[in-house]
């Protein structure tokens, strides 16, 4: 059984077929689907869909860094006041992204600072967004403010060196579709880290694993990524679904 940690199911990219799209990933043995917040605009749909599905579908909540402008702090307020109600098991997505636009750098770092000190005063974990921006994210949580963090790094797009500090810190790092593109990375990332600091994830509908690049990504592809990482570790898929879904479990509380 498996856990897609991070996807987005509730976009528009599946408004003709997400029931399908739950029930091929049902079929291929993924028994919960983890969906990140983007931001206040796509709220309803990522809470209508999660309703449908309450024990297969869990919502996060967050904004992600490329919805911060220069009215950043509505966003922040709305998030805050949503944890307020409670329920919510980790705050996500948050952190930084450089690779379209670098005009709101100052403001993504601050929202990205507050919402850390949101998951400290409420006890969840974080998933990390990091896009071009991987010395910015570590220069902030270097800090010994939050040095009680623990959460993912979502789509692990750093190297050996860096993926090492991560786990020493105790963060778990997100393994998606790349990971099965020739020549990535990611493969020597794997190959260097336990299992026991690794979750899968497609984020969907984005970053598909061969065979289906180009076209949309979907959680029942999680088996084709647990098949790549089981052939880079030397292990069954089984022992790949077991432990990285264990390792979900105990993060997000499930």
């Amino acid at each position: 059984m498996f856990i897609d940690t991070h996807s987005h199911i509730y976009l528009d990219e599946f408004a003709a077929d997400v029931d399908l799209v739950v029930q091929r990933a049902r079929s291929l043995g993924v028994q919960m689907i983890i969906m990140p917040s983007i931001d206040s605009a796509h709220f309803d749909q990522l809470t209508q869909l999660a309703s449908r599905y309450p024990d297969f579908l869990l919502p996060l909540i967050g904004v992600h860094p490329s919805s911060i402008k220069a009215d950043g702090d509505v966003e922040l307020d709305f998030v805050e006041k949503e944890l307020d109600k409670g329920g919510y098991r980790a705050i996500g997505e948050i952190g930084i992204d450089l690779y379209w636009d670098k005009t709101f750098v100052n403001q993504q770092i601050e929202a990205f600072e507050k919402q850390l000190h949101l998951a400290l005063k409420y006890d969840l974990p974080v998933v990390i967004h990091q896009r071009e921006s991987f010395s910015e994210i570590l220069s902030v949580i270097a800090q010994p403010a939050y040095a009680d963090l623990r959460g993912i790094f979502h789509c692990y797009a750093g190297d050996v060196q860096t993926a090492k500090q991560l786990v020493e810190r105790g963060f778990l790092l997100g393994i998606g579709g790349v990971v099965t593109y020739k020549n990535s990375m990611m493969s020597k990332v794997v190959a260097e880290i336990d299992l026991d600091y690794l979750v899968l994830e497609t984020d969907a509908p984005y970053l598909p694993p061969t065979p289906h690049r180009g076209k949309r990504n979907e959680p029942s592809y999680i088996p084709i990524i647990a098949e790549k990482i089981a052939e880079i570790k030397l292990v069954e898929i089984e022992e790949v679904a077991q432990r990285t879904t264990l390792n979900a479990i105990r993060l997000f509380g499930l």
